[in-house]
């Protein structure tokens, strides 16, 4: 565990931790919360038409290198072929990647040493027990529908971990999200700028400017950082919305005024 890795075995786990595993790569993660037994609760997509905002490193994309053959434990041939909160074996889950650890309640220093956003927050965790009970009502209930910038699998497995979301924005609380986003915008402009032909020394000071915003960014858009966020009790989270509706004598009663017309007053 550190800087350069948060790999972590099996055998160290606890339940309540946030787990997560690279793919394709190490080009986007998935990320869930392991509740014991080898086994992980995870937010996860449909193949195709069931996820919104989808893009090609989306955190939950189908893996082909798994057979379509149910798991014997299980019964998830492949998380990715299904659709909300899902209980899966730790295989599964991993899909052949390795495990690594979601750090909490980490310092600004270590947040921004991390390159790679989506591994790390400053955010504290809750009790193991508030973060199991989160994720197994949600297993239940569902998390809404998969959406890759607003409500992915890292969003799931810290809202499981801090009972914390972001009162609805354009983006979510993912990292991966807000470190996309922040690189993005710093490799556009920084391409931009170069292209106006400036000198080489221009273009490395706006490269750092660039470099510096980027790193801003992705700290202010850290859960654990940010203010536009609302501790939110998990059966809250889960109930219905209230219907609002007339009740049906007082509908009835406008509708009888609306119809009769006024009386006409008789001319002298």
């Amino acid at each position: 565990m550190g800087l350069l890795s948060n790999k972590i075995d099996r055998q160290e786990l606890k339940p309540g931790d946030h787990i997560y595993c690279w793919r394709t790569a190490f080009i986007y993660a998935h990320h869930g919360i392991y509740v014991g037994a080898s086994l992980v609760i995870h937010f996860t997509q449909g193949p195709a038409g069931k996820e919104k905002g989808r893009v090609l490193i989306s955190s939950c994309l189908p893996d082909p290198k798994i057979s379509d053959a149910p798991c014997p434990r299980c019964g998830d041939h492949n998380s990715s072929f299904n659709n909300g909160v899902i209980l899966s074996c730790m295989d599964c889950f991993l899909s052949g990647g390795e495990l690594n650890l979601f750090e909490y309640g980490v310092s600004p220093a270590y947040f921004l040493a991390n390159v790679r956003g989506g591994t790390c927050t400053l955010a504290t965790s809750d009790p193991p027990g508030d973060v199991l009970h989160r994720a197994n009502i949600l297993l239940e209930k569902g998390f809404g529908d998969y959406d890759v910038f607003k409500n992915n699998c890292e969003d799931f497995a810290i809202y499981c971990k801090t009972g914390l979301l972001v009162i609805p924005t354009r983006v979510g609380q993912s990292g991966q999200v807000a470190s996309l986003g922040a690189t993005s915008k710093w490799i556009f402009s920084s391409l931009a700028y170069k292209f106006k032909g400036t000198t080489a020394v221009g273009s490395g000071v706006y490269a750092v400017g660039n470099a510096v915003y980027c790193c801003y960014s992705r700290l202010n858009s850290d859960i654990g950082v940010r203010h536009d966020v609302a501790k939110v009790a998990v059966e809250k989270l889960v109930a219905p919305a209230p219907v609002s509706y007339e009740p049906e004598d007082q509908a009835s009663s406008t509708s009888a005024k609306e119809m009769t017309a006024p009386p006409v007053t008789p001319t002298p």
